[in-house]
């Protein structure tokens, strides 16, 4: 409304706060279907000249209201948008439908508009009849780019609705497209307001397409024994698979992989964890050493274990290490080999090697493994092992 375009003759209707707002010769800026107002001649001004600034207008008791600064538009006290129907309107519909096909764009429309009533019922409720309640509402559609709707006929005994629309949006970028997909969402819509005036499940099929060669898109609605979900499941069963299956396949295998990325990473840090908890080596007597082994003792770690261990031996002297594995899972015959090997190190260097806390069902498993710990000495718990070597130093 603020652009500075210029215009000779100029259409007023009423503007909230008593200012006017124009439209163009025959081609109005506000459809304003068939209500004309008084027409004057202006000398050739810039219509932001007419108009000065507003933010907010009614029309057919509509109420427009715009947010300028947060860049928001209301109408009826509700958030919209507009979008130019011939191009960002129908780019937007046309990425949809290749991803899915047309018989599954119309379903999932018709299923849209199914689920999108509830504001429209609002209105046509508090009519003293669903067709005074669909008039009020139908004006609400014109003037905000759904086109002229038209009840054509409603039968409550055989539950059977005639709709007729002119100029909907959705036809609207269908002709700009060349193709005919239907008016699903609208057509969803009015199945909906029918299935709540006739108490049941109904569904609506188009029988006159504005896109193709009629003048206006006309919908039956009658009862319906299938949801849209048991549709969707009929074209699944049919074999009518699209694009959209597999990406939706292709999106689910992404999603477990980045839940098993994360899982692996989890347990690597949690690894990693107590692999840090169990590095420390204590001094705990004079020429004892303590070292206490958590989780399992795979060979890197039982490297570490040995490098770091055989180092502080060297270095402080001791005749003792104790290995508490009160909580290592020594489960297996590698994680034996893994152990003996640490043992057999430590005595390389002169110190005896103490073992303690193996819990039962680990000395079990070793046993049963014929498990040979070599010349280390094994106690039941550290204040144990930790007596012994004071004992014998």
């Amino acid at each position: 409304m603020a652009s500075r375009a210029w215009c000779e003759t100029t259409h007023l209707f009423e503007i909230e706060g008593g200012a006017t707002a124009s439209s163009l010769g025959a081609l109005p800026l506000f459809e304003l279907g068939s209500e004309f107002f008084a027409w004057i001649e202006l000398p050739r001004v810039l219509l932001s000249d007419v108009l000065g600034d507003f933010s907010s207008l009614t029309v057919r008791g509509v109420g427009f209201e715009w947010q300028l600064e947060g860049g928001q538009l209301h109408v009826l006290g509700m958030p919209a948008v507009v979008m130019w129907s011939e191009t960002t309107v129908a780019g937007m519909m046309q990425g949809m439908h290749r991803m899915v096909g047309t018989e599954r764009f119309v379903l999932w429309m018709q299923a849209g508009g199914l689920e999108s009533v509830d504001g429209d019922w609002k209105v046509i409720s508090q009519a003293e009849s669903f067709e005074a309640g669909f008039a009020e509402l139908a004006n609400y559609a014109l003037t905000c780019g759904w086109g002229a709707w038209t009840l054509v006929s409603i039968d409550r005994e055989t539950k059977r609705a005639v709709f007729r629309t002119q100029n909907n949006w959705e036809c609207i970028y269908q002709q700009a497209l060349g193709v005919r997909w239907g008016s699903g969402l609208t057509a969803g819509k009015f199945a909906g307001y029918c299935s709540r005036v006739f108490g049941t499940n109904c569904w609506a099929t188009q029988t006159c397409y504005q896109a193709g060669e009629d003048a206006y898109d006309e919908f039956v609605v009658e009862p319906s024994s299938e949801s849209p979900e048991e549709r969707l499941d009929a074209l699944l069963k049919a074999d009518k698979r699209t694009r959209a299956d597999l990406a939706a396949a292709l999106e689910r295998l992404e999603q477990e992989n980045v839940e098993r990325q994360r899982a692996e990473r989890e347990a690597r840090q949690r690894l990693e964890t107590i692999e840090a908890m169990s590095a420390p080596t204590l001094q705990v007597w004079r020429g004892v050493l303590a070292l206490p082994v958590f989780g399992s003792v795979s060979g890197s770690r039982a490297d570490r274990i040995m490098d770091q261990l055989l180092a502080d031996i060297q270095r402080t002297g001791s005749r003792f290490a104790i290995l508490d594995l009160t909580g290592a899972d020594v489960v297996d015959t590698n994680s034996a080999d893994h152990l003996l090997r640490v043992v057999k190190g430590v005595g390389l260097l002169g110190a005896t090697c103490v073992i303690c806390g193996i819990q039962p069902a680990v000395a079990q498993t070793m046993v049963a493994l014929e498990a040979d710990l070599g010349g280390a000495v094994t106690k039941a718990t550290l204040e144990d092992a930790l007596g012994y070597c004071i004992a014998h130093s």
